[in-house]
């Protein structure tokens, strides 16, 4: 033992006494145990344990004591002792042959806990629902990327960084931003009446579009730098844009993926649901206003109602779910149609949404007063359903009612008459790469040109909380001050 470490060495000749019945007292002279010392010390009055050698006393003291049972060790003597050599074994392993054990875990979710309490106590979050209403936020969970994700999973996404998780993307009214709207192209193979002109836009020329390249990194940078966890993929048509597998592959395979949608007027999705579903996409919202073909035509200026059928069943056999139907009621055009839409979307298990139409036109031709309202779309399926409150998803832009006493749910987007812009969390990123805050905002930070000059992830981070710092209350429409966008909304994505 003479070898220990001064400390080791007390323990040891701890262990060794209480192991052999024989410890050392002061300058090394042997002493036996208490108990088998008592019989000895009995037995031998006049010897002082100092005469006699340590085999001499072992044997005297025997024979002298006579036949005595073995000693029975306790159980708090083995715990104290387990609970010694423990100590022992990590003060005296080398750090490096801990680095995945039990010690160095305690300390890294430690530590992790403090970088999240940092970053929320410097941040300062709160996040507004309503005008005046405030509580503190967290940091939204994840949800895993290397494996099919099933709807409605509570599995947390590992972030790439295990010891911190991304600040917030917070805008000066304490709004916390997770959703990021990707527009992939202006271009649309629809013209519907209520969106642009007969003849179309001009396009915006290919080598002012996003590469896949450029998308992928501004995704990357939202989901591990910013806390987006939801992005949805938008147009114009996303499903025009060349390789879009391709692209939600890539995407669905980040470090921080996000959950992914797609909003798509459904021409085209037959053939390619089941790869979409394949490549990582989890739900989709169809736009269909109609169920009559010849409304159908004249609406959309196209006909191809069938296609958009076959699209929605594709989406739901490839379990692109739930599979989400978006109309835009105007008045004198579709509004007889907002039971029977709702009656088919129960029928095949989708679930129907009607949005107030907006002023985001081409043409400039909105009209208020042909637009029907959150108020009129209740009071007529009331006629037919009974209607129970479904309380708000997060800062979900819909309210929705649940149908009967069914899971069947229907959904109003009332972006007007019941605007919901003190709980956004939507940022929106152009097919051009033109960051913009809000729908209607009427400014834009140019991410493109940072990224085609050399920009790094630490400027258009910077870059990125620039632009949300200034990000106005609400789009207030209706009010002397609003201010149409200049771009229509097949060129700022829906």
């Amino acid at each position: 033992m003479q070898h220990l470490a001064p400390v080791p060495e007390t323990i040891a000749r701890w262990w060794f006494g209480m192991t052999t019945g024989w410890g050392t007292g002061g300058a090394g002279v042997p002493r036996l145990r208490r108990g088998r010392g008592d019989a000895v010390r009995r037995a031998l009055p006049d010897a002082p344990p100092s005469s006699l050698h340590p085999e001499q006393s072992l044997t005297v003291a025997e024979e002298a004591a006579g036949p005595c049972a073995p000693r029975t060790v306790t159980w708090v003597t083995w715990v104290t002792a387990l609970a010694a050599l423990t100590a022992l074994a990590v003060l005296t392993t080398p750090p490096v042959l801990l680095h995945r054990g039990w010690t160095c875990r305690v300390f890294r979710n430690r530590n992790r806990n403090r970088n999240r309490n940092r970053n929320r106590n410097r941040i300062g979050v709160r996040q507004i629902h309503g005008p005046t209403a405030h509580h503190t936020s967290r940091p939204p969970h994840r949800m895993t990327a290397t494996r099919q994700r099933k709807k409605g999973s509570t599995v947390p996404r590992p972030h790439p960084d295990y010891g911190t998780l991304p600040a917030p993307l917070v805008d000066r009214f304490g709004r916390v931003h997770t959703d990021l709207r990707v527009s992939l192209t202006d271009r649309c193979n629809l013209r519907c009446t209520y969106c642009m002109p007969a003849e179309g836009l001009d396009w915006l020329p290919r080598p002012d579009v996003l590469t896949d390249d450029e998308v992928v990194r501004l995704v990357r940078l939202a989901t591990e730098r910013l806390g987006i966890t939801q992005v949805r993929l938008t147009g114009g048509e996303p499903l025009l844009r060349r390789g879009l597998p391709g692209l939600v592959a890539r995407l669905a395979g980040l470090d921080a993926a996000p959950e992914l949608s797609m909003t798509t007027n459904g021409i085209g999705l037959a053939r390619s649901a089941a790869a979409l579903r394949e490549a990582g996409l989890d739900r989709v919202n169809v736009s269909l206003d109609t169920l009559r073909a010849d409304r159908y035509a004249e609406i959309t200026r196209r006909d191809r109602i069938g296609d958009v059928l076959d699209g929605l069943r594709a989406a739901r056999d490839a379990g692109l779910a739930p599979v989400k139907i978006n109309a835009v009621p105007v008045r004198g055009v579709n509004d007889d149609e907002i039971v029977d839409l709702t009656a088919f979307a129960l029928e095949h298990g989708y679930r129907m949404r009607f949005i107030e139409s907006m002023p985001l036109d081409a043409q400039g031709a909105w009209d208020r007063d042909r637009m029907v309202t959150a108020a009129e779309i209740l009071d007529r399926l009331r006629e037919r359903y009974d209607l129970n409150p479904v309380e708000r998803r997060n800062n979900a832009p819909a309210e929705e009612w649940r149908i009967g006493a069914t899971d069947a749910r229907v959904g109003v987007i009332a972006s007007v008459t019941r605007p919901f812009c003190g709980a956004c969390d939507r940022v929106r990123l152009t097919a051009d790469g033109q960051l913009r805050t809000c729908l209607f905002a009427t400014d834009e930070s140019d991410l493109r040109a940072l990224l085609r000059n050399g920009a790094d992830d630490q400027a258009l981070e910077a870059a990125w909380r620039t632009s949300l710092a200034g990000k106005g209350p609400g789009h207030a429409i209706g009010s002397a001050g609003f201010r149409r966008p200049e771009r229509p909304m097949s060129a700022i994505g829906g």
